[in-house]
């Protein structure tokens, strides 16, 4: 068997696996292993291949940064850090029809320094904020669809795992990648917030007062700098993050450690402060702990399995050089580099519709980064359009994970579909903010240029 023939039954053998329901990490290890025994003709050198390769990216020392992150997220949930943000920023913003729902995007942007992961984001602002805006007027399918569509500007936002993830799986510097999430990250706010001042307030204003005004009452200025001692602890964290990795302190690796480490001490000092009101989740704090930690091993270990068979499926087409040929033919062919990347993330966007963020970029990384090399395209900031539209994906239908998140949080009246309906308009913010991307690289590539 040929090459190109070889690789393209591994691809569709992939494809297979994943529409009849097999878990990614199992799908890529599959693939990647039948296609190896047809490349090398043996199963002993497989077996040798796949275990050296689980081994050696598994026990990278940058991955200690996955679980840290992913630490972070569920500490700052636990701790309250969240509740206290949109608290904070609705004593600001609630008295416009459309304050809340800017508070909300805010908020989960704010969030998004202390937590890595779009789905933990939207499920937390889920419970926290959607009820508010709910008793304020909004519309149920509004309310739910800020929450969904904002969740996924954590993932943009330093700390990244999806640019952690990125960055081991293509070999690109990570505090680079983390760096070009910020600026894509804000636009991402500004963009949302637009929409619900402009786009809802002026043309949809029935959306924000069903059976009420869309309002809380108004804060004094007292209440509103009285809210500000809220947010230290993400100061203190930004700090430690983009301070330290900007100014040359920290390595990400380094920067994740303290972060968590002062996350952690946060949430225990915050737990013995309010040691005799009932707590959120209704465990004691001990057990809360206990529960946070589990989940953050269960969540890193589900990562680093998908990466490892990522590794495995990566080896498999590097050794058929399918797409050495695929770039001798691009070049050949004078298809300029920006239709390239056009035609990939459309790839990304119809993987959207079926697959996770992390599961995207293991699957499309080890067949399209060799051929973006190739032909030249900065790395970082095609890094970045990825790393965007795998997001998109998370608010598309059938299977946008955030929009699963928020329904799982979500009040026993509020369907799937009026998540997925709210969630619309901002769908189309993000590509929005995606094509400026593809046409104005700066706006990914200025903040790492001045990290070494």
């Amino acid at each position: 068997m040929d090459a190109m023939t070889a690789s393209i039954s591994g691809v569709v053998l992939l494809l297979i696996l994943l529409v009849t329901g097999v878990h990614i990490g199992f799908a890529l290890i599959a693939a990647g292993i039948a296609g190896l025994i047809v490349v090398l003709g043996s199963f002993t050198p497989v077996i040798t291949s796949v275990v050296s390769a689980f081994y050696h990216k598994v026990s990278m020392p940058a991955l200690v940064t996955v679980p840290l992150f992913v630490l972070m997220g569920f500490l700052a949930s636990g701790g309250g850090i969240s509740r206290q943000l949109y608290e904070s920023l609705s004593l600001w913003l609630g008295r416009f029809r459309s304050g809340l729902g800017v508070a909300t995007v805010v908020a989960c942007t704010a969030f998004g320094t202390v937590c890595g992961s779009s789905l933990v984001t939207a499920a937390v602002f889920a419970k926290i904020s959607a009820p508010e805006m709910r008793r304020c007027g909004y519309d149920k399918r509004l309310a739910y669809g800020i929450c969904a569509s904002a969740g996924a500007i954590g993932m943009l936002i330093p700390p990244s795992i999806l640019a952690i993830v990125y960055g081991i799986l293509s070999g690109e510097s990570i505090g680079k990648l983390l760096m070009a999430g910020v600026a894509p990250g804000l636009l991402l706010m500004v963009v949302f917030s637009s929409q619900i001042i402009f786009y809802y307030a002026k043309f949809k204003p029935e959306m924000l007062n069903v059976g009420g005004m869309g309002v809380v009452k108004k804060a004094t200025l007292k209440e509103q700098l009285a809210s500000l001692k809220h947010w230290w602890s993400v100061a203190i964290v930004a700090v430690i993050i983009f301070g330290g990795m900007y100014g040359g302190v920290f390595s990400p690796s380094e920067g994740s450690a303290v972060a968590a480490f002062v996350l952690l001490v946060i949430y225990l000092g915050l737990g013995y402060a309010n040691r005799h009101k009932p707590r959120e989740s209704g465990l004691t704090m001990k057990q809360e702990l206990a529960s946070i930690f589990n989940e953050t091993a269960v969540t890193s270990s589900m990562i680093f399995f998908v990466m490892g068979g990522a590794t495995v499926f990566s080896n498999f087409i590097t050794l058929t050089g399918v797409t050495g040929q695929i770039s001798t033919f691009l070049t050949g062919a004078g298809i300029a580099k920006i239709n390239v990347v056009l035609i990939i993330m459309v790839i990304i966007l119809i993987l959207g519709c079926f697959l996770d963020s992390t599961s995207i970029l293991c699957v499309t990384i080890p067949v399209f980064n060799p051929i973006i090399k190739s032909l030249g395209i900065d790395p970082i900031w095609y890094a970045t359009c990825v790393i965007m539209a795998a997001e998109v994906g998370l608010i598309t239908p059938p299977f946008g994970l955030n929009v699963f998140a928020t329904k799982g949080a979500a009040e026993p009246d509020v369907g799937l579909e009026d998540v997925f309906a709210g969630s619309m308009s901002f769908f189309l913010g993000m590509v929005a903010v995606l094509l400026l991307l593809l046409f104005v690289p700066i706006v990914a590539t200025f903040l790492p240029s001045f990290v070494e």
